[in-house]
């Protein structure tokens, strides 16, 4: 199995996966601190977890394809989550997913063409009480409405 060259894993990350590599269920943990430093899975870096952990690639990204909580395709610069849980649906939160992709013009899982977004449903944020909620790279925005939605955008353009 061969790894490109170009491609590396910090330091810190290396020394992260050698000190998992014999412990059982690694690889989800390895999987999560490489997103972490990513921003998401590439296929590079899926190849050098298989390297690294000696598993199959095949099994990587069974892992990576079941859970959802791992993005194969990088995010735009600011993240756009949209909490689609119970509280937050019944209060209007599918409204807001679908003002944002009429605004941004993608859908969820996808980013803008600038880089700039990118859109994903949540199931909860934890904060019920303020739905509908939404989160721009981590800030959260409670009780959004329908026309807050462009004054949001422009605060992170």
């Amino acid at each position: 199995m061969s790894v490109q060259n170009e491609f590396k894993f910090s330091p810190e990350l290396i020394a992260f996966i050698n000190e998992w590599k014999n412990k059982p269920g690694n690889l989800i943990m390895v999987l999560h601190k490489v997103q972490e430093e990513q921003g998401f899975i590439s296929r590079e870096g899926a190849d050098q977890v298989a390297h690294l952990l000696d598993v199959p690639l095949a099994k990587i990204w069974g892992v990576i394809s079941f859970y959802h909580f791992f993005k194969l395709t990088k995010p735009g610069k600011h993240n756009i989550q949209v909490c689609l849980g119970t509280a937050c649906y019944l209060k209007g939160g599918q409204i807001l997913a679908d003002e944002l992709g009429k605004q941004l013009q993608i859908g969820f899982g996808d980013v803008t063409q600038d880089g700039e977004f990118s859109l994903e449903a949540v199931r909860c944020v934890g904060c019920c009480g303020l739905a509908p909620v939404m989160t721009v790279g981590g800030e959260v925005f409670g009780k959004v409405t329908k026309d807050q939605i462009s004054g949001i955008i422009k605060k992170f353009k």
